[in-house]
C-alpha cells in the first residue's frame, strides 16, 4: 500500500506499541513496503542541565536507546525494519527523518487527550500538522 513507512516509536511508553507495529505491517502490505521505526532521545536541554551529566551520558543513553530498539523490531517486526535512533525534539526529529529517508506515510501513537493537550499540542499532533506524508495517529 505504501513503500516506506516510518513508525515513531516512544520507548519510553510501550503499552500500545505492538498496535503500531501491526498497524505499519499493515500499511506496508504484500507490496514489499520497508518499515523504519524510529526513536527520539530527548536533548538534555539548557546546558545547565547537561552539565550535571558525565560527558559520555548523552551517548550512553543514545546506545542503550538502539539496543533496546532493535530488540523490540526483532520481536515486533520479525520481517524486519530499519531502526533509527536520534536526540532532539520528538517532532521535529520525526519529521526530519521521514524526509531523509522518503517516507510516504509515518504511523505515530496518541494517548488519551488530556485538558493541557488542548493548550499545548503533544507531538503527534504536530507531526499531524507538519509532515508532508499521510500519517496515522493509533491510540
Amino acid at each position: 500500500m505504501f513503500k516506506t513507512i516510518l513508525l515513531a516509536l516512544d520507548l519510553n511508553a510501550m503499552e500500545g506499541a505492538q498496535k503500531l507495529a501491526e498497524a505499519a505491517k499493515l500499511l506496508a502490505g504484500q507490496g514489499g513496503g520497508t518499515i523504519h521505526v524510529v526513536s527520539v532521545v530527548p536533548d538534555l536541554g539548557f546546558s545547565m542541565v547537561g552539565a550535571a551529566f558525565s560527558a559520555g551520558h548523552s551517548k550512553d543513553m543514545l546506545a542503550e536507546a538502539e539496543r533496546a530498539l532493535t530488540a523490540w523490531i526483532a520481536e515486533a517486526l520479525p520481517d524486519g525494519a530499519e531502526a533509527h535512533v536520534a536526540q532532539g525534539t520528538i517532532y521535529d526529529v520525526v519529521i526530519r527523518m521521514a524526509e531523509r529517508i522518503g517516507a510516504d506515510a509515518i504511523v505515530v501513537g496518541s494517548h488519551r487527550p488530556e485538558l493541557r493537550d488542548y493548550l499545548v499540542g503533544p507531538n503527534a499532533a504536530r507531526i499531524v500538522r507538519h509532515a508532508k506524508q499521510s500519517v496515522f495517529v493509533i491510540r
